[in-house]
């Protein structure tokens, strides 16, 4: 799959990282995040650690942006804190499809394969 070049929304960067910049203090609020959404708006939010992991940044922006009415958005972007600038989506912002097991692993040990015919 090749990458697709995409313009980058330098408002949106400068959102995040502000966000980021002023209100990310501590373990707790370590990323942030900022979205367009279709009307234009720009909404930011925080993620919130908790011991389980906690919902990244961009997960809780979904759900700050549903609660300003804001539920199609264009772009989403992540920035760190203490001036990592812009950083990846997460490995739970990445899943676009679902695929088998065997597709991820095809080698993988299966027990049944290993056990003796009952005839």
């Amino acid at each position: 799959m090749t990458p697709q070049a995409h313009p980058v929304d330098h408002e949106l960067v400068q959102a995040a990282a502000h966000v980021a910049r002023t209100r990310c203090r501590g373990d707790n609020h370590t990323m942030a995040a900022a979205a367009r959404a279709r009307d234009g708006r720009i909404v930011t939010a925080v993620n919130a650690y908790h011991f389980t992991g906690g919902p990244c940044a961009e997960l809780v922006l979904i759900g700050a942006a549903a609660a300003q009415g804001a539920y199609e958005r264009d772009t989403i972007v992540a920035v760190g804190d203490r001036g990592r600038g812009v950083v990846p989506p997460c490995g739970r912002c990445r899943h676009l499809r679902a695929v088998p097991i065997a597709d991820l692993l095809p080698e993988s040990y299966v027990w049944a394969d290993h056990q003796l015919d009952a005839e």
